[in-house]
């Protein structure tokens, strides 16, 4: 998975990775060239003493060494952009697949782990690509150029290399073996702190008004401990790395040194030949160093770019159509024909067979039960979910054929849990009609019985609005987000639920307001309160996913036990009739 991952998006800057590889190459030779001329300069110069030969060389060393350090930054240089665009590439990708995703995928994922994906995740495989550029590229070529610049000056010596590149090798595999099924454990535990944070902060005031603090801090406390606990053992693992290392290191090194001396005093080995060595055998340790640090990251990077890669190879069962319509024919008719949905896994069907028309001019209520798929239903219309039988109409044509864009401005959706966007009040109304006047916007306001309120806030229009609106109260979000809804002016309304935070006097003028400015447009809504759909032109009855009845508030009332089961639990038989 990391491998395609990498292979899809670093493919438009291979030219920078070509530049990049020959950088650190040209820096890495001239890092190994260092040594064999320290040990001319020691042999030839030092011990003869000549300080001709000592400056001449001297000077070649010095530059070599700005070669060395100017391939290096340029290097770095590129490493960090080409890194840097493929962290902006792969999250660009991430972002765009989630949001095709309807709200069965969604669910599936879940938002704090989608959140994780696109975060942390991604930082992962970026940080791996960063280090690889600046650090594993040059690994190889130090370890086989110091191999072959060590047996140049010594063969005998040699062994010790033989000995020690292979013992480092399964050390560090054998901690790297281990080290991965951890990284991905850590990252599901990472996704339940989200979670967990997500819904803390999210339901704050639930959790203050049943004083239920003490529980959800040990529930936190619980999340974290199990992330500590993964992130400990794996630190526990990554800490035998680097005293395994380095303990290979100083035992080779000394065996060097010892074996080195007895050469020399053999006369088999030159002084300068010895500390050559030593050099390049530290060079050569220090790429397999390199080359451990770097296997440290692979296991986590693999564990997300595996995580990321589920995510942009699951698509969206709502699939925009080949040949989209982009133009109706009509305004605003509506027809949902035999149309059934299933959750996936689940054993019974939300809806079954559902039978709904709602013309232009009319106003279609539809009412039921909790769970008797009202909302499910709604849904269906503006495609955050396909039915998996039967059809959606709008205008005659299956919603499955139409262009997003068109069916995004004919059908206009209030929510039931309205959500407001960071901005102002203006910003978010023009959500759904960016080229709305703000003679427009206030038109809405007044339709929605909004106005008021949104004139005594300080700023009027530009007055702040908080992320989900968390600075206005209920009934204040159900109303903006019902004129938001009104300044997209499309031909079908929906209303999921969207008058339940209403007092009666507001829901009764701002119905009326409504039946006004929508007179030409169909309205569907779906509603829990019968006050609020009662003088419908058409109630529509739902129980466990099925219509049961269809008609008027009077006719029902005298011929559907269930609709008057809903009445009489919320008014008087006077107040019904």
């Amino acid at each position: 998975m990391l491998i395609r991952l990498l292979r899809t998006h670093l493919t438009p800057y291979k030219n920078a990775i070509g530049l990049l590889v020959l950088l650190q190459f040209l820096q890495t030779c001239a890092t190994l060239y260092l040594p064999t001329l320290n040990a001319a300069i020691i042999d030839n110069g030092v011990v003869k003493g000549d300080t001709g030969y000592i400056l001449g060389y001297g000077a070649m060393m010095i530059a070599i060494t700005v070669v060395q350090v100017v391939c290096n930054i340029g290097a770095v240089f590129y490493s960090a952009r080409t890194a840097a665009a493929l962290g902006r590439d792969v999250r660009a990708a991430v972002f765009d697949r989630v949001q095709s995703f309807s709200a069965r995928e969604v669910g599936q994922f879940g938002a704090p782990s989608l959140i994780t994906r696109t975060t942390n995740d991604v930082q992962q495989v970026q940080m791996l690509v960063l280090m690889s550029f600046t650090l594993m590229v040059s690994a190889p070529i130090m370890c086989v150029g110091g191999i072959v610049m060590a047996l140049s000056l010594d063969v005998q010596l040699s062994w010790v290399l033989v000995a020690v590149v292979p013992l480092l090798g399964i050390a560090v595999s054998l901690i790297v073996r281990r080290l991965r099924p951890l990284f991905r454990l850590m990252q599901e535990r990472l996704d339940t702190v989200n979670r967990v944070l997500r819904e803390q902060i999210t339901g704050n005031r639930v959790i203050r008004a049943f004083v239920r603090d003490a529980y959800e801090k040990e529930r936190f406390k619980g999340a974290n401990a199990e992330l500590t606990e993964v992130s400990l053992g794996t630190g526990r693992l990554l800490a035998l790395m680097f005293p395994i290392v380095m303990t290979v290191v100083n035992l080779s090194s000394i065996a060097v040194v010892w074996f080195g001396a007895h050469r020399i005093d053999g006369g088999g080995m030159e002084i300068g030949a010895l500390t050559a060595f030593l050099a390049y055998l530290m060079q050569i340790v220090m790429s397999v160093m390199m080359a451990t640090f770097m296997f440290m990251m692979v296991p986590r990077a693999e564990v997300c770019a595996e995580r990321i890669e589920e995510v942009l190879d699951t698509s969206s069962s709502v699939v925009p159509p080949r040949e989209p319509v982009r133009e109706l024919r009509r305004q605003g008719h509506l027809e949902i024909r035999c149309a059934g949905f299933c959750y996936p896994g689940a054993e019974e069907p939300v809806l079954r067979d559902v039978q709904v028309v709602a013309r232009p001019g009319e106003t279609t209520a539809v009412i039921g039960s909790t769970g008797s798929g009202k909302s499910t239903l709604l849904n269906l219309v503006p495609r955050l979910i396909d039915a998996t039988s039967g059809q959606v109409l709008v205008d005659g044509i299956d919603v499955r054929e139409l262009d997003p864009g068109t069916l995004a401005r004919a059908v206009g959706l209030v929510p039931q849990k309205p959500y407001l966007f960071s901005g102002t009040v203006a910003t978010n109304l023009r959500y759904g009609n960016p080229d709305a006047t703000d003679e427009e916007l206030l038109k809405a306001l007044e339709v929605a019985q909004a106005l008021e309120f949104v004139e005594r806030l300080e700023g009027g229009l530009d007055a702040p609005i908080s992320q989900g609106g968390t600075n206005v109260s209920g009934g204040q979000r159900q109303r903006l987000a019902i004129a938001r809804t009104l300044v997209q002016r499309p031909g079908i309304y929906l209303f999921d639920d969207s008058f339940s935070a209403l007092d009666y006097a507001t829901d009764a003028a701002l119905r009326a307001a409504l039946a006004r400015e929508t007179a030409e447009a169909t309205v569907l809504i779906v509603a829990q309160r019968v006050s609020t759909i009662r003088d419908a032109d058409r109630i529509v009855v739902l129980d466990e996913g099925r219509v049961v009845g269809s008609g008027r508030h009077h006719e029902l009332m005298d011929g559907n036990e269930t609709y008057r089961e809903i009445v009489l639990s919320q008014l008087t038989e006077a107040e019904a009739a």
